[in-house]
Order: C-alpha cells, then sequence, then structure tokens
C-alpha cells in the first residue's frame, strides 16, 4: 500500500514512516517543515518520498495524492502555545489544512484515512462522586487554582470526585484552541467520509513520548519540556501539585497503532468515522513521570511549583479496550522501561526562537 503520511518529518510522523515501511508499505511524506518545529533538516532516507509543502498549499496535496492508496494525517500545530495569540495559527495549520487535504482526497478518489487525533477533545477525564455517580465538572476556576485547589469537586455536591479511565463514548469538552482544533478535525473528516463514502479513524492519542521529541519548545508536551530542563542540568519544573493523572504512551506503541489502523479502516463501513483512544493504559501522575526521568537521568529533583494554566485539565487517563478488540493492538513500551530509554535519548534541536 503507498500511504502518505503528513507531517512526516516529525516526532510521531517519523516513527510511523518507520513503521509502514516495517509493515512492507511505501510512504510518501508530505511537510512543510516549519523552522519552529524543524530548526535543523531531518534526515531523508532515500527509500521515502518527500515532499517539501504546506498541507494548506492544495496543488502541492494534489500533486502528492497521485498513486495514493490511503492518507495517515499527522501534520498539525500541537500544545497549548504561548497564549491566545496564537489561535490564528492552530486553526489556519489545523482545520484549514485538514479541509485543504480532505478536499484534495475527495477529487482525487482517496478514500481511507487515518487523524492523529487526540485525547484533549475530552476536556477533564471520567471522575465518579459518592454520592452522585458519573459526573462531569466543569471548567477549574482560576481563583480555585491560584489558592492550590487543584481537583475538581462533584458540580452538584461539591464532594471529593474519584477519576477514572475514560472511553470514547464519554462527552467531548474541548478547554482549549488546540482541543477545539482537534475536535473539529474530526468532524471536517466526518463529514468528508458521509459525502465521499469515504472511511476514516481517528486515534486519540494521549501523552506520547519517546526519542526524537523535540526540545525547548513551547508547543511540545510536558515529557518533553522535563527532558529539556534535564538536559540543561536544571530540576523539571512540575505545575500544580504534581497529582495530574495522565496517560503516557510510547512513541513507537502509536506508530504501531497507525500501522494497524490503515490496514482495519478498509474494512470499515463506507461513510464512517471512529475513534479509538491510543493510550497505555497505565495512569501515572506528572509527579511520577518527572520523578521517573530524574532518577533514570542521573538528576537534578522534580521541583513542584504550584503553577497552573487555565487551559489544563486535572486528570485525563484512557481506556484503550476499543483499539485493543478491534485492531489487535497492544502497547509493548512500559512506563518504567520508556521513561529510563527517553532519560538517556536524543532530541530534536532547539527550536529557533
Amino acid at each position: 500500500m503507498r500511504v502518505l503520511v503528513t507531517g512526516g518529518a516529525g516526532f510521531i510522523g517519523s516513527h510511523i514512516v518507520s513503521a509502514l515501511r516495517a509493515h512492507g508499505h511505501e510512504a510518501v511524506v508530505l511537510d512543510a517543515l516549519l523552522p519552529s518545529a524543524h530548526p535543523v533538516p531531518p534526515a531523508r532516507p532515500p527509500e521515502v518520498e518527500w515532499i517539501h509543502a504546506d498541507v494548506r498549499d492544495r496543488a502541492a496535496v494534489d500533486a502528492a495524492l497521485r498513486g495514493v492508496d490511503a492518507v495517515c494525517h499527522q501534520a498539525a500545530m500541537v500544545g497549548l502555545g504561548k497564549d491566545f495569540a496564537d489561535a490564528p495559527d492552530y486553526v489556519g495549520c489545523n482545520d484549514l489544512g485538514t479541509a485543504t487535504l480532505l478536499a484534495a482526497m475527495a477529487g482525487a478518489g482517496v478514500r481511507d484515512l487515518t487523524l492523529a487525533g487526540s485525547m484533549v477533545v475530552y476536556g477533564e477525564g471520567r471522575y465518579d462522586c459518592p454520592a452522585h455517580g458519573r459526573v462531569a465538572p466543569g471548567p477549574r476556576a482560576g481563583a480555585d487554582l491560584a489558592a492550590g485547589r487543584f481537583e475538581p469537586g462533584c458540580p452538584v455536591c461539591g464532594a471529593e470526585l474519584t477519576p477514572g479511565l475514560i472511553d470514547e463514548d464519554a462527552r467531548t469538552d474541548p478547554r482549549n484552541v488546540y482541543a477545539v482544533t482537534k475536535l473539529a478535525q474530526e468532524h471536517l473528516a466526518a463529514s468528508w467520509a458521509r459525502a465521499t463514502g469515504g472511511r476514516a479513524l481517528s486515534l486519540r492519542y494521549h501523552n506520547v513520548y519517546g526519542p526524537g521529541m523535540p526540545r525547548d519548545t513551547p508547543y511540545a508536551g510536558v515529557a518533553s519540556f522535563f527532558r529539556s530542563s534535564l538536559a540543561r542540568g536544571e530540576a523539571p519544573r512540575v505545575f500544580e501539585d504534581g497529582g495530574q493523572r495522565r496517560d503516557f504512551v510510547h512513541v513507537r506503541d502509536v506508530a504501531s497503532a497507525n500501522a494497524l489502523a490503515l490496514a482495519f479502516v478498509r474494512t470499515r463501513e463506507p461513510g464512517t468515522l471512529a475513534a479509538y483512544n491510543t493510550g497505555s493504559g497505565e495512569p501515572h501522575t506528572v509527579g511520577e513521570m518527572a520523578g521517573a526521568l530524574a532518577a533514570a537521568h542521573g538528576g537534578p529533583d522534580p521541583v513542584v511549583t504550584g503553577e497552573y494554566r487555565l487551559g489544563d485539565v486535572r486528570h485525563i487517563t484512557a481506556s484503550s479496550l476499543r483499539l485493543r478488540t478491534d485492531l489487535g493492538w497492544r502497547p509493548e513500551v512500559g512506563f518504567a522501561a520508556g521513561m529510563a530509554e527517553f532519560a538517556r535519548s536524543g532530541q530534536r534541536a532547539a527550536a529557533v526562537p
């Protein structure tokens, strides 16, 4: 199968290209190679066709789709960014880019798509109240965060809640610009599928980490922030009280999920999009992750700062049972081994200021 991988030069995309080749597929990479993500040009394996272009360039996308059987759409601006001034860039890269790609796919007759989704579409994760059962707390108030009250309470009685694993049937509740654009990507893909008879899968990545993460950029994930600090000889700065629960999933496991998804999507009913959580199923706190990285790297120990970001959520951990059941996927890299490897592995060069 010949697969177009948008954003194929990026952290996750490059691992997907390797996984596709290992499964016997032919990969075509389309990547804008923006300096903010690629200050140093990446290596280009001679066996892979490369197209240096923006996914918003319709003519370039049309050319890239020639002879392609399926698309793996990874190109996106990620993370919370610096502030709301980044909103036009997020919407342009993520949503206009996706719309341009889908329009080109419609014209080219390419009908199979896997999409880099995200757990951020859920907002907060799953919570249970001892008196009211499953509840959905609203956004946390700035005054509570400033006072160090980080845990959301029951929206009915204010009681302490028990976090759990969220599944794909949970309501979506995006709470920052990036999250809004990721949910919009899914809606665009679903509309494309209905209009064209296409078939789409959205893999809702949880906190992806591993070799090749970018360093010293405001657009990377928390694991990259901590690893960058350790590389500079500085203590990782852990926001809130470090008790935020996340699902840290290794990039090679995410890449293997994409390879399986590209085969599975061809068996799906035309005109549909299905979402799949893509996480390890092994929740850990942010503080635990920082401690594991620091210990494996040789310190210094993390510092809990009490700082916070309004766009953050407290707990979001995945049930990936649907992905395991339908696609036969199993994560192979455990938390301890993955963090030990990440602590010793190289990162991508720092972004241009």
